[in-house]
């Protein structure tokens, strides 16, 4: 064999080898694209819009006429019809548990006289601060939209039905495709609560 035919037959490898190391690469890079991006906006909403159980730990910010309280809450929901907070921050009514199965509401706690929870805690016993309960509003309210703004899916959602919680609005992280705060304003679009999300895990 000539040196000319082993010269060609050298850089043919060569080729040959540069060539599967682009595509190797291209295809790594592809996935990492896609693991990085997660998957697409509606991907994420619809993942969203079909959880069926879920835990989360949130920073809960509510505003009145006359002051502002904050407390931190932990969240528990398990489809169809379970839901559960239970109030870490403060101390002084830590420990208090509102559990919702179908229609009944119990609420407990050792320390605290619970009558007390319906004048003073009325958000709470609400349902407005759980995410089972705004995804469902959003799958059924006709006036709802979503938007993306700074790496984030917002849902949108107006209830005419409600003065105080009019107007709620849903920020989803879309790199990770979970929710990181709540915000819901009454008819006038003053905030009314501020919810960040501390942390969040899906159950589906």
């Amino acid at each position: 064999m000539s040196k000319h035919i082993v010269f060609k037959t050298f850089i043919a490898i060569i080729f040959i080898v540069m060539i599967l190391f682009l595509v190797f690469f291209y295809i790594n890079k592809t996935k990492k694209i896609k693991i990085g991006n997660n998957t697409s906006s509606q991907e994420i909403i619809e993942n969203i819009l079909n959880i069926s159980s879920y835990e989360t730990v949130i920073e809960a910010e509510i505003n009145s006429n006359k002051n502002t309280n904050k407390y931190l809450i932990k969240q528990k929901y398990i489809a169809p019809d379970v839901s559960e907070q239970e109030i870490l921050e403060p101390e002084n009514i830590k420990g208090i548990k509102i559990i919702k199965k179908e229609n009944e509401l119990k609420l407990t706690n050792t320390k605290l006289n619970i009558s007390k929870i319906y004048n003073n805690y009325q958000y709470m016993t609400d349902n407005c601060m759980d995410l089972n309960t705004f995804i469902n509003d959003y799958k059924t309210n006709k006036k709802k939209e979503n938007e993306e703004k700074n790496n984030e899916i917002l849902l949108h959602i107006e209830n005419q039905n409600s003065q105080y919680t009019r107007y709620r609005t849903l920020y989803i992280s879309k790199e990770t495709g979970k929710p990181t705060k709540m915000e819901i304003k009454d008819n006038s679009k003053k905030k009314i609560i501020y919810i960040l999300y501390r942390e969040v895990k899906f159950k589906n």
